[in-house]
């Protein structure tokens, strides 16, 4: 998942958070990113490895959507509904 933000941001980014490249975009292609912290040698390639990890784990979502059909994996929608509920708040 990719969260991209819509406006200038109001406070420096942490270290981690590098967004993850597009399909089209090399693996090993230097981060594009003008914060002095990115721009250290000591950094580069931990946010080149950063940057290559997947958006999520494919396999992972696979186990659990066949565990999830097979009725081996419990699920409670009212449950989900409150999570999402107290996540987004009462926006």
């Amino acid at each position: 998942m990719k969260i991209t933000g819509t406006g200038a941001p109001t406070m420096t980014p942490a270290i981690g958070a590098v967004a993850a490249p597009s399909d089209a975009a090399p693996a090993a292609a230097p981060v594009a990113d003008s914060s002095p912290a990115l721009q250290s040698e000591v950094l580069q390639p931990a946010a080149r490895a950063l940057a290559a990890l997947p958006d999520f784990d494919a396999a992972r979502v696979a186990e659990l959507r066949d565990a999830l059909a097979k009725g081996e994996l419990p699920f409670d929608a009212g449950r989900l509904a409150g999570l999402i509920q107290r996540f987004h708040g009462s926006r």
